[in-house]
């Protein structure tokens, strides 16, 4: 965030009355003085003052996505010691939980936040919120299974939602599949690959509604833009 919209948005001063006290030097960025119009802060981390008082926001929620990578757990902490996706981000101090789950061999989208009523509205049943997945399976996939995977399998005693599958290639013996489901059972994906009869050597998550992961690198994480904000609250 641009420091002159964040004194703004501390309610200091406008942006342009921000500007005035950044040239007049009398704001300081982790303890030294900034007189560059145009600074960029990490409004999460960094420390500001104005006129040697520190500034604050007076709320503001905090949206990152995560490209989990496997070998970690979707959780905040571990008893067994294991790392979590919160080893993978930059903000320390906040109460952000990751928005659902992926389990500890599955890599991909993770949405973490603060904001209770967005994480309520993506992992409630009801809401049907369709999740994206690339996986690679051993073996060819008959037109008979994946019209399975489409129509719903029993786990749990329990019909899954209709899902969209997609083919999106096979090469030395391995099926790639694109799979969207509508809902978020314990290892969904894989234990509907598993009743066909499909071994899962990769899964993916690559998009949660219209929000897609991207070219972010496996285990780098980033702030939500105010448009991808919006996208996931008019699901």
């Amino acid at each position: 965030m641009r420091l002159n919209k964040y004194i703004a948005e501390c309610g200091v001063a406008s942006r342009r009355g921000a500007d005035k006290l950044i040239t007049e030097g009398k704001v300081k960025v982790n303890n030294k003085t900034v007189t560059t119009l145009g600074t960029e802060i990490n409004e999460y981390n960094d420390t500001v003052m104005v006129d040697e008082r520190k500034i604050a926001l007076v709320r503001r929620d905090i949206y990152i996505v995560l490209n989990k990578p496997k070998g970690c757990v979707t959780t905040v902490k571990d008893d067994k010691g294991r790392k979590t996706v919160m080893d993978y981000i930059s903000v320390k101090d906040k109460r952000l939980f990751p928005i659902g789950r992926l389990d500890y061999d599955t890599e991909g989208l993770v949405i973490l936040t603060n904001d209770g009523d967005l994480a309520y509205k993506l992992t409630h049943p009801s809401n049907e919120i369709p999740k994206t997945y690339v996986a690679k399976v051993e073996g060819t996939l008959a037109e008979a299974d994946i019209a399975k995977l489409r129509n719903g399998v029993p786990l749990d005693g329990v019909m899954t939602h209709r899902s969209k599958v997609k083919i999106l290639g096979e090469e030395e013996g391995i099926t790639r599949v694109e799979i969207t489901i509508y809902e978020g059972k314990n290892r969904q994906v894989r234990r509907m690959f598993e009743y066909i009869g499909a071994n899962v050597i990769f899964l993916k998550r690559t998009k949660i509604g219209d929000l897609k992961l991207g070219g972010l690198g496996r285990g780098m994480s980033r702030y939500l833009t105010d448009k991808e904000i919006d996208i996931l609250k008019r699901l």
